[in-house]
């Protein structure tokens, strides 16, 4: 059925009497790629442009990837997937010198698609070498009040909620939030060396009335409260910064100096909907590696299915500088901004099918 309703939702969004209506949000669209272009311009970042065919679309577990085969001279097919994320492209470029990096990428996610997902969106990701992680906080505001600027918004909005993008950033850590919003100590649930106690999790869970499956992980677990209760209460009248994200969901980040149970991660919250991703980056290729088959293990598990990795990116960490990184989904930027409701809306062209 919700494959029925977007074919739907994008039929014939080429007739004219739609594209009168979205043409707003479109030209509002190009207004806002425009001036962020500028501002990194000005920021001193060289902007790439990087391929979205690789050896690996990405090693999270929940995240799928679209596969093509790339057949040689030798008439061989080699199986290839667009990327998730220009991230492992990007890092390379670090590891060759760059040190401010910004890239204005379409990058694809299979088995996403709904009002806020499309298999095909454009995602901004920057990098700075030898910055604290911090310094994408001030970054993000920047770019907030820019774009509110650009598409002559004076304020975000998506369904019923409403959000001052001029307003300074809440920054609230996972642990304050899990505690405020859903009553759970969820340091408690994990221990300095990073394992996890998932019945620890589980106990609290339970005593607050959610509901879950026996043979749901910790990382389950954690990804329920963060759906049903922590998400839907972040970024209502100003941005909120989820900051300090648990070790064991640190993906490529670096954990913290300061408390090895979490990470140098966070993600920015407008309206209830995720914004950015952002990294204080792990530069540990051994400590990579340990992730990437942890995750593709836990992909086979659930999925039956994994990817390979990318052996050559694995190298580069170890070339590439301390550095801060951060993925913002554009397409969602400028829905908040014009208060489309879906993302089909901000899009020239959606992906029919």
């Amino acid at each position: 059925m919700p494959d029925e309703n977007n074919r739907a939702a994008n039929a014939r969004w080429w007739r004219a009497d739609r594209h009168h209506d979205r043409r707003p949000a479109l030209i509002a669209r190009n207004r806002i790629m425009a001036a962020m272009r500028g501002w990194f311009a000005d920021e001193g970042f060289m902007e790439a442009d990087l391929p979205a065919l690789q050896v690996s679309p990405g090693n999270e577990t929940h995240l799928h990837g679209f596969s093509t085969a790339m057949i040689g001279n030798d008439g061989m097919a080699r199986t290839m997937y667009l990327h998730t994320s220009p991230e492992f492209a990007a890092k390379k470029l670090l590891a060759a010198g760059e040190e401010r990096l910004v890239a204005f990428s379409h990058v694809y996610r299979n088995r996403e698609r709904g009002p806020l997902h499309h298999p095909e969106f454009t995602m901004v990701e920057w990098y700075r070498a030898h910055a604290p992680y911090e310094r994408l906080f001030s970054d993000c505001a920047e770019l907030l009040a820019l774009a509110a600027r650009a598409s002559g918004a004076d304020v975000f909005s998506w369904r019923e909620s409403r959000c001052d993008p001029f307003a300074s950033i809440e920054r609230l850590s996972v642990a304050e939030a899990f505690e405020r919003y859903a009553g759970i100590d969820l340091l408690k649930t994990i221990a300095s060396a990073g394992e996890t106690d998932r019945e620890a999790l589980a106990r609290q869970m339970m005593a607050e009335g959610f509901r879950y499956g026996e043979d749901d992980s910790w990382s389950d677990l954690f990804s329920r409260v963060l759906v049903e209760r922590i998400e839907p209460n972040l970024g209502h009248g100003r941005p909120t910064l989820l900051d300090a994200y648990p070790a064991p969901e640190a993906a490529l980040a670096r954990k913290s100096a300061d408390d090895p149970r979490v990470s140098e991660r966070f993600e920015l919250y407008l309206c209830g909907v995720e914004l950015a991703n952002g990294f204080g980056e792990l530069t540990d290729a051994t400590e990579q590696r340990r992730r990437f088959e942890a995750d593709m293990a836990e992909k086979k598990r659930i999925y039956g299915e994994i990817y390979p990795i990318d052996e050559d990116f694995l190298d580069a960490l170890g070339h590439m500088p301390p550095a801060s990184g951060i993925a913002l989904g554009f397409d969602r930027l400028v829905m908040l901004s014009t208060g489309a409701r879906r993302i089909e809306d901000v899009l020239w062209a959606p992906v029919d099918g």
